[in-house]
């Protein structure tokens, strides 16, 4: 090719979303499927968000709102944050973009985790940073090992709280004790895509935005995608100061949260009940799935999130390939640094009786190396 691309993407590894059901069926000729792949809600949206599209649907020829300004208002009530400390993205992946975009040059570094959020170290390869990761302790973030390793050119630090793909957290508790230590140099990215399913199971649970008012070099990131249902619709947010967020719109592309999108995530935020009963069916069905897992005398993670990483000690891309031909749709540990794990997402109960028949059998198929 004759165009020549910036030397740092050319070996960037694209993107593998989770395998489409409709890919599966057609490939493998299966009539059902089961999708456990991308940690999405099983039990959907609330009413009130369904309800709110229909209604909406006249509207498809006007632009959305740019500054999402509806959503800002109701979002900023709920969270008791003024307007001016949010920005909304397309997902909370959109906003990572952003900050690498706004923060990030060659030359400058950026810390993380040795096994955590892909879209950091992409996004930071793209603008040519030195990425310096911080190999993890039993799966948990080592923040004094991200302490250490932060210096006069860091720019960033990322900490993913619950983390995907272990699922782990670091307590409230030891995370104020990093951002204490933590140069007012560096701005610590808190990724919070988890943070509704932490919310009320652990004693010591974090809450970044409650600490933005202490540590104005930190900027909370979370999501309308997961435990509120909206992962098509692709709404994400940061919560941060007014300086961090004012940088952060230069690099914004215009009308980047669709209308409906903005629509849905007004009409989530009125159903705090939902909210609270996906999260107690989400414990419900991690229970059952880490009860068989001890049974099968496997390990995992524990896991805050709606997602368990558990080792079945086989080769992850077989295992994999075994429960796919099954109907049952995973994320193989060998896309995610741990070659004989599988990354599960908590399903429905019908959903994860089928993820466990189909587990066991695929470990009698598949041998230990």
């Amino acid at each position: 090719m004759g165009v020549k691309p910036k030397p740092q993407i050319v070996d960037l590894p694209v993107y593998q979303p989770g395998k489409p059901i409709s890919d599966v069926k057609r490939e493998l000729g299966l009539t059902e499927v089961v999708k456990l792949a991308s940690n999405e809600n099983p039990y959907g949206c609330s009413p009130l968000v369904r309800e709110a599209i229909r209604s909406f649907t006249d509207q498809t020829h006007i632009y959305p709102d740019g500054g999402s300004m509806e959503l800002r208002a109701a979002l900023s009530e709920f969270l008791g944050v003024e307007p001016e400390r949010i920005i909304f993205g397309a997902g909370a992946d959109e906003i990572i973009t952003m900050i690498s975009r706004a923060f990030l040059q060659p030359g400058d570094e950026t810390v993380m985790a040795s096994h955590t959020f892909s879209q950091y170290r992409l996004n930071a390869r793209v603008e040519a940073a030195t990425i310096i990761e911080a190999p993890m302790k039993d799966g948990v973030h080592d923040l004094e090992g991200m302490l250490a390793r932060i210096g006069e050119k860091t720019k960033i630090v990322w900490v993913c709280n619950p983390n995907n793909p272990t699922g782990t957290l670091v307590p409230q508790t030891e995370l104020i004790r990093f951002l204490e230590r933590v140069p007012s140099h560096v701005l610590v990215v808190l990724d919070e895509a988890y943070f509704e399913y932490v919310r009320g199971s652990h004693p010591d649970a974090p809450d970044g935005i409650r600490l933005l008012s202490r540590f104005s070099n930190m900027i909370v990131l979370r999501t309308f995608s997961k435990i509120y249902g909206l992962a098509a619709l692709r709404v994400g947010y940061g919560v941060g100061s007014p300086d961090i967020i004012q940088l952060l719109n230069r690099v914004r592309n215009p009308f980047n949260t669709n209308a409906f999108g903005q629509t849905a995530a007004i009409a989530a935020l009125k159903d705090q009940k939902f909210v609270e009963e996906c999260h107690r069916l989400n414990r419900e069905g991690m229970a059952v799935l880490t009860r068989e897992f001890d049974r099968l005398g496997l390990a995992y993670y524990p896991s805050w999130a709606n997602f368990v990483l558990v080792d079945t000690g086989r080769p992850a891309r077989e295992m994999f390939t075994a429960l796919l031909k099954k109907g049952v749709i995973v994320r193989g540990g060998h896309e995610l640094g741990f070659p004989t794990s599988l990354r599960v997402t908590v399903g429905s109960p019908a959903e994860n009786e089928r993820f466990l028949t189909a587990l066991t059998a695929c470990m009698e198929e598949v041998s230990i190396p």
